[in-house]
């Protein structure tokens, strides 16, 4: 068997709590994985086929209001490769942050500057952790209903998480703000070029 992608787990994963079209999917991944693991019909809908091939889903159609509309669904060999995945340790420990790599090469700008990048770190992290607070009640509702506890301990992960940035950022703020009215690294480099 050719190795899967971590989309096609992606699929997996969402086919196996219930049969859903590709479109499905991706409102399910936009409502909950994404972030922390995005996926894209440009991804997704390759993958399904991929999967289909292998044997891993099954595709039906069915129709609705006339447009035309495939319903997948994990097979036996599907939820047992799932189940493999699921097993192994993670391999990926990736955080791709804009802002932080924007920071690491701030040195170029005056500190004023550079807490700008903090702050607008700050903001969108606050807004994921709104975004996140309002996700609550419908997944503790549906944790309840399928007494599946993991969705709920990674959304409360998450808002941990959005929480603990956005207090960093305050603090990195303050810190590199402090380091401006001491003389820090930018008015040493300027000094040190005059």
């Amino acid at each position: 068997m050719e190795s899967l992608s971590s989309t096609a787990y992606v699929i997996l994963g969402m086919v196996c709590e219930e049969p859903r079209s590709g479109y499905e999917i991706k409102a399910k991944v936009d409502g909950t994985t994404r972030f922390f693991w995005a996926a894209s019909y440009g991804q997704i809908y390759p993958e399904l086929k991929r999967l289909a091939e292998q044997g891993l889903v099954i595709g039906s159609d069915a129709p609705t209001g006339g447009r035309r509309r495939t319903v997948y669904e994990i097979t036996a060999d599907g939820e047992e490769e799932l189940k493999a995945w699921l097993r192994r340790p993670p391999e990926t420990y990736e955080m791709r942050e804009e802002g932080l790599l924007k920071l690491f090469f701030a040195g170029v700008l005056e500190p004023a500057e550079a807490v700008e990048i903090l702050r607008s770190m700050r903001a969108h992290r606050l807004a994921a952790n709104a975004a996140l607070r309002q996700m609550r009640p419908p997944a503790e509702a549906e944790c309840a209903d399928r007494g599946d506890p993991y969705p709920l301990t990674v959304l409360e992960g998450g808002l941990e998480f959005t929480e603990w940035f956005a207090d960093w950022c305050e603090r990195a703020e303050r810190r590199i703000l402090a380091g401006a009215k001491a003389g820090g690294r930018r008015a040493g480099a300027k000094a040190a070029k005059a």
